[in-house]
């Protein structure tokens, strides 16, 4: 990285967008701020974020532990609810929807991969993959179709029957990339998708998620892995809560 957050932590955002993407935005934050509050302290963790990602981009969310990452992740996945600010998603104001209401569009919309893998163990690979569609009402035969189409586009046909704790590290983690897409959502969200790999597997995941990409999906990726963070199309630096930094690496 050319600039890092930590030597301009108030610096200007520079907006800048892939070319090639449309000109309507899949995620729109507006001012928005997430505040957390026990008895005695008062955590600021997000301050007056204004962010938005167009279809097709790849974006790299990159800043120090602590800077606010992870709570603008959650806020993007409808795991968590601004304090301040609005967040519409696919041309959706998610502000006053029901927790059944935002359940339903995070399973639509959204596809999550996260550090742990979280797989389940006592389901094989092929029912951990269709857990997503199991609250679409799909026919048996359907989500069959899915789950295979998806397990294949990660190249993992061939443990269909396998459980978790018979595969790798690597293997796991496609596992879950596959349970993300199945669904077919418009976002991806990976949180330090390599975290808990070794250079080797990281860099096969990484291929993974640029393929996923140039097929179509946009992605937003919490990393702290710089050379991976440079293969994303855009690059946004979170500092104290604030986006310092947001340009395209085009």
């Amino acid at each position: 990285m050319e600039t890092s957050p930590l030597e301009s932590p108030y610096a200007k955002p520079t907006r800048l967008r892939p070319a090639m993407t449309t000109t309507e935005p899949l995620l729109e934050l507006t001012d928005v701020a997430k505040v957390y509050l026990t008895e005695t302290v008062e955590t600021r963790a997000l301050r007056e974020v204004h962010f938005a990602v167009k279809r097709g981009e790849w974006v790299a969310i990159v800043g120090p532990s602590g800077s606010g990452k992870s709570t603008l992740l959650s806020i993007l996945g409808l795991l968590d609810t601004p304090t301040q600010g609005s967040y519409r998603l696919a041309g959706v104001s998610t502000e006053g929807l029901t927790g059944r209401e935002r359940a339903r569009l995070r399973n639509r919309s959204i596809g999550f991969i996260f550090q742990t893998f979280n797989l389940i163990g006592e389901l094989t690979v092929e029912d951990n993959v269709g857990l997503p569609l199991g609250y679409r009402g799909m026919s048996a035969g359907e989500r069959k179709e899915r789950v295979r189409e998806a397990l294949a586009s990660v190249d993992m046909s061939h443990r269909l029957e396998h459980y978790p704790a018979q595969l790798s590290g690597g293997q796991q983690q496609r596992v879950a990339v596959a349970r993300a897409i199945v669904g077919k959502p418009e976002l991806l969200l990976a949180d330090e998708p390599t975290g808990n790999l070794d250079s080797a597997n990281g860099a096969a995941v990484m291929d993974l998620l640029a393929k996923l990409h140039d097929d179509g999906s946009t992605v937003c990726m919490v990393t702290h892995d710089t050379s991976f963070a440079k293969r994303a199309t855009r690059l946004t630096s979170v500092f104290d809560g604030r986006v310092v930094e947001d340009r395209s690496q085009l």
